[in-house]
């Protein structure tokens, strides 16, 4: 069956040259420059080399296939009984397929090759290791189900198969996966590059494993952003077969579905982490921000930072006016505006902050005085702090901008 051999076919084509390619047909299909089933063919296509389905050459030179061109498909003598729109529908899912094999590809040197090499191993610590390559393995694990699934309903039946079923029912699988691997990020971030700087064997065994043929010349960066492209691009690929898919039809159905479902672990990855970094933004200043006397828990789930900076305090004992010019006696005062509540500080130094007061924004007052005080330049507001109705705090504030 065309079918069977997906993913030894596809051992030249890494994902990351396919994303590229990808990339530049969708630019064209945006530009209204879709090629036609003629077109799609190329020139010269290898029936051995299946591959995501373009109208494209790769980098190397070699055609991307598609569906039509499987052996089975041409000679089935049913090709012509296909719609223009029909053979586009069946490409489309094709394409979801034969990508998905490149994928896992890319996924088994990542973590064959890099995450694996006993070389690199006795470099990190087990620590390190975990944040670098996170939960890759779960992920290709749960890839190879799916890849699994999808050739064997080729293998089922090479001219009418579906995919967005099969889409939808590995969703929580690609859910569970996923996630955690996306909020990972930020640790994987700063785990390459504190290596790079600290570790002083990792570069060198680093540009030892990404010189390797195998690599293809592409660095271990590119292997370790895999999850966050593909599932973006799986989302793409059910839009365009839905796009496709007669409306009002049960398949119809199960495409929306699917997409609804991917759209939905899209969401939540990038929630995940916003919620992540947020978090992070927050550990990094409570080392920061000290506060005089009562103690403040600054780190909680549900808060983040809105916005900060440094304003000017107005002396209000000895604002004079000179001519007709109000002479101002000003300090600095930092601003640190949270999503519940507001802090003020003194700078300690560069990087540190005394907080002499704060409170919760339902219980802040503001009384813009610029219009009162028209011979300043900037804005001039006063700012009350009150702690249940009572007023605790208030401060004349001085900013260049509204």
């Amino acid at each position: 069956h065309g079918g069977k051999n997906f993913s030894s076919s596809l051992s030249v084509i890494l994902y990351q040259e396919y994303s590229d390619v990808a990339i530049n047909r969708e630019i064209q299909r945006q530009q209204g420059a879709e090629p036609g089933p003629d077109e799609e063919r190329g020139d010269s296509v290898s029936s051995c080399n299946l591959s995501p389905s373009s109208s494209f050459r790769s980098s190397r030179g070699s055609a991307f296939s598609l569906w039509q061109d499987i052996p089975d498909v041409r000679s089935s003598g049913q090709l012509d009984n296909f719609s223009n729109e029909e053979r586009k529908l069946q490409e489309a899912k094709f394409e979801l397929v034969t990508s998905e094999a490149s994928y896992i590809r890319s996924l088994s040197i990542a973590v064959d090759h890099f995450m694996m090499s006993p070389e690199l191993c006795e470099c990190l610590g087990t620590q390190e290791r975990q944040w670098l390559f996170s939960k890759l393995p779960d992920v290709k694990e749960v890839s190879e189900r799916f890849l699994q699934d999808l050739e064997h309903r080729l293998e089922g039946d090479i001219l009418r198969f579906d995919v967005c079923d099969i889409v939808l029912d590995h969703c929580p699988a690609l859910r569970r996966v996923y996630l955690p691997y996306v909020t990972n990020q930020a640790y994987q971030e700063q785990t390459y590059q504190r290596l790079l700087q600290e570790n002083p064997r990792f570069p060198g065994i680093l540009a030892r494993l990404e010189e390797d043929p195998i690599c293809q010349r592409l660095p271990l960066t590119s292997f370790l952003i895999l999850p966050f492209q593909r599932i973006t691009r799986l989302k793409m690929l059910v839009e365009n077969i839905l796009k496709r898919t007669t409306p009002g039809s049960r398949d119809e159905d199960t495409a929306t579905k699917a997409l609804n479902e991917l759209k939905k672990i899209i969401k939540e990855c990038n929630s995940s982490v916003q919620s992540m970094k947020r978090m992070e933004e927050l550990i990094h200043l409570n080392k920061k921000i000290h506060f005089e006397g009562k103690i403040f828990p600054l780190i909680s789930q549900s808060r983040w930072l809105v916005k900060h900076g440094e304003l000017l305090e107005v002396d209000t004992q000895n604002l004079s006016i000179s001519g007709s010019k109000f002479k101002l006696t000003t300090r600095p005062v930092y601003l640190h505006l949270f999503n519940d509540c507001l802090l003020l500080s003194r700078r300690k130094d560069t990087w540190k902050f005394m907080v002499f007061v704060h409170a919760k924004i339902e219980d802040l007052k503001v009384k813009d005085l610029s219009q009162k005080l028209q011979g300043i330049s900037g804005f001039i507001f006063y700012l009350q702090l009150c702690e249940r109705q009572q007023l605790k705090h208030q401060i004349l504030l001085k900013s260049p901008t509204e």
